[in-house]
């Protein structure tokens, strides 16, 4: 399940903490990047290469939703719906990217490309509301900002 190259890497990160369990979330997003979420058999994995519980690694794993159980789309949508967010509309830019891209809370659309998920906190409380698609930020938004910033995601990527 684990690879040389992304064993290496885990020994690379180890060497930047002085204690080996800091190195937990690091070797998490790591980890996930390669494989694209976190399976049972990567979390027992990374538990036993780090001497750690399995369960405190898997604590950690289901605390952040930045860490995914679960393949996802090539575009992963979180949507915030925390109070901020919801008191500026969060509910609503859920409803808007469902309808549009036809999926629901935790699904995935046919082609792998989206899937969408509602978060508890994007921590952008200041420029309510947000959204999270893969790793960049987006605040601010309105039901025309999110159609544009799809349509702009659904594009055949140039090469």
């Amino acid at each position: 399940m684990i690879s040389d190259r992304l064993l290496a890497e885990f020994d690379s990160i180890v060497r930047n903490y002085p204690v080996r369990r800091s190195a937990l979330i690091p070797i998490l997003l790591t980890t996930q990047e390669h494989l694209g979420y976190l399976s049972d058999e990567s979390i027992a994995a990374i538990a036993r290469y780090l001497n750690l519980p399995a369960i405190d690694v898997y604590e950690v794993v289901t605390f952040y939703s930045m860490l995914r159980r679960h393949p996802v789309g090539k575009h992963h949508i979180q949507v915030c719906t925390n109070i901020s967010c919801l008191l500026l509309g969060g509910e609503e830019i859920f409803e808007r990217v469902s309808k549009r891209l036809g999926i629901k809370e935790g699904e995935t659309t046919s082609d792998g490309q989206f899937s969408l998920a509602e978060v508890e906190c994007l921590g952008a409380c200041c420029n309510a509301p947000a959204m999270q698609v893969n790793y960049t930020y987006y605040n601010d938004l309105t039901a025309e900002k999110v159609d544009q910033i799809l349509q702009a995601l659904q594009k055949p990527e140039e090469r």
